[in-house]
């Protein structure tokens, strides 16, 4: 259950003389319903968090590092450019409702950031000077421009009586309404986002199991198409060993079948509008098509069941409760942190989660995927479209991303670092060298009908590496 009025009023009472004149340094998104801003005080730094998920809606002071995303949402996106930098000049709560206004001086002029901490209506608001709405957590498009009207308020909304508040005087620290709210939520806001994740999960597994039982039935029926031209290459032979006795306009010639040990006669259908040669021919290029379709569908079938194996799997043990997303996915989740004296190298640090980490000798990060589907999601879910994409050339291997900014040149060691990493992770590891081809991520696409994971690229160019040891110990390097 979200915070009630008494709780806004109780809470604010708290941070506001803390965190007025203060100013956002940093802004962070951890999760799709939370922003922590990272605010600076004289002599102190506090991360004021903004939960708008709506069982656990609230505001309040925050002791414990959140696991962040790889690249900003837009939202967060949004409130970097406009409000990191700002002063705060103002905290205050609005008509005695869970809504809090926070009142800004940007370098743009004033601005104002609206929490509604309201249940299943909670939403982050960004306000210009004349009160409209710039932007909203929950993205709602038809708000933007419009005049800011703080929603109606509810009975739940005037309750009076909050077991949050009462135990203030518990908690022993310096904010310690902010430390209670912190440990009654936390646990519960993960609980509610795994199990969100779960329900998310279900609906994903559900859809794409639907795509790709359509996508093996369509290769299925490709592959039955071109069994009927199994026996063409053998037409075709046949017509070619008695082109001398075809005339153009017969719709059929009766031949001696010697591929056959009884030689039996075999009538073979001839297409009248064509030549002898182009009867020939055409047998010949369907037997082709039935040999390709042969060569090419049944591995991307084989696949593809047991892509199709492992998500049914996966969704039975959602169903049985035995499935966990990733810790970067679960809202909540603090930061594991290093114990002191523990020996845990950063090294471990930098390569949990999703994909392989590594820096470039330009300070430069470089994502490298595990299988097909962290390459398809590093490929199309985390890499810009003006980041730098690199993969073999022509054999199974990882996607390997480059994060640059707009218009920034990959420098020529990071470049060769990230073709080292490409072949390093690829079939041409055995071969020592290989070609390694690279693009921006934006003149990479999905291929169509195809497995997780395959993509079509043009205006690539190509590298011609070799894997060079202190390179590779260098990438490899804890503190790299």
């Amino acid at each position: 259950m979200a915070l009630t009025t008494q709780d806004v009023s109780a809470v604010l009472q708290e941070v506001a003389p803390v965190l007025t004149g203060g100013w956002i340094q940093k802004i962070y998104q951890p999760t799709p319903h939370t922003i922590v801003l990272e605010i600076r005080t004289p002599g102190q730094t506090h991360r004021l968090l903004i939960s708008c998920f709506p069982q656990t809606a609230r505001l309040h002071l925050a002791t414990a590092p959140m696991q962040n995303p790889l690249s900003p949402p837009p939202f967060c996106q949004f409130l970097r450019a406009h409000l990191q930098g700002a002063h705060i000049d103002t905290i205050t709560q609005v008509r005695d409702d869970r809504i809090v206004r926070i009142n800004l001086t940007t370098k743009a002029g004033p601005r104002v950031l609206i929490a509604e901490l309201t249940g299943k209506t909670s939403n982050l608001l960004v306000l210009d000077d004349g009160d409209r709405v710039l932007r909203n957590l929950k993205e709602s498009n038809n708000r933007r421009g419009q005049p800011y009207r703080p929603p109606a308020a509810t009975r739940h909304s005037l309750q009076v009586h909050s077991s949050i508040s009462s135990t203030r005087s518990m908690a022993d620290s310096l904010f310690p309404l902010s430390t209670a709210i912190e440990a009654h939520y936390q646990d519960r806001e993960v609980v509610a986002s795994l199990d969100a994740a779960r329900t998310a999960q279900i609906g994903e597994l559900k859809k794409s199991l639907q795509k790709l039982q359509r996508r093996i039935d369509a290769w299925h029926e490709d592959l039955n198409k071109a069994r009927k031209y199994r026996d063409y290459g053998r037409y075709g032979e046949l017509l070619k060993a008695n082109l001398g006795r075809i005339k153009k306009g017969q719709h059929e010639v009766s031949v001696v079948d010697y591929f056959e040990e009884t030689l039996p006669t075999l009538t073979v259908p001839l297409d009248s509008t064509k030549t002898p040669q182009g009867n020939m021919d055409e047998y010949f290029l369907k037997h082709r098509k039935y040999m390709s379709a042969e060569r090419e569908l049944h591995p991307r079938i084989e696949a593809g069941q047991a892509e199709l194996a492992a998500r049914r799997r996966e969704l039975d043990a959602i169903n049985l409760g035995a499935w966990q997303p990733s810790p970067i996915f679960v809202a909540g989740a603090p930061k594991r942190r290093e114990l002191a004296g523990s020996g845990v190298k950063r090294r471990s640090q930098t390569r949990q989660g999703p994909f392989r980490r590594f820096t470039s000798a330009d300070g430069l990060p470089i994502f490298v995927g595990r299988n097909a589907e962290e390459n398809e999601n590093l490929t199309f879910g985390v890499a810009k479209s003006d980041d730098l994409w690199l993969h073999a050339r022509g054999t199974p291997g990882s996607h390997v991303v480059v994060r640059l900014t707009k218009g920034q040149d990959v420098p020529p060691e990071t470049l060769r670092d990230a073709a080292t990493l490409a072949l390093l992770y690829s079939h041409l590891k055995k071969n020592g060298k290989g070609d390694v081809i690279y693009t921006r991520r934006k003149w990479v696409k999905k291929a169509k009908r195809q497995a997780v994971g395959a993509v079509t690229v043009t205006q690539d160019k190509s590298l011609f590496v070799t894997l060079d040891r202190a390179r590779l110990e260098r990438l490899k390097a804890p503190f790299s």
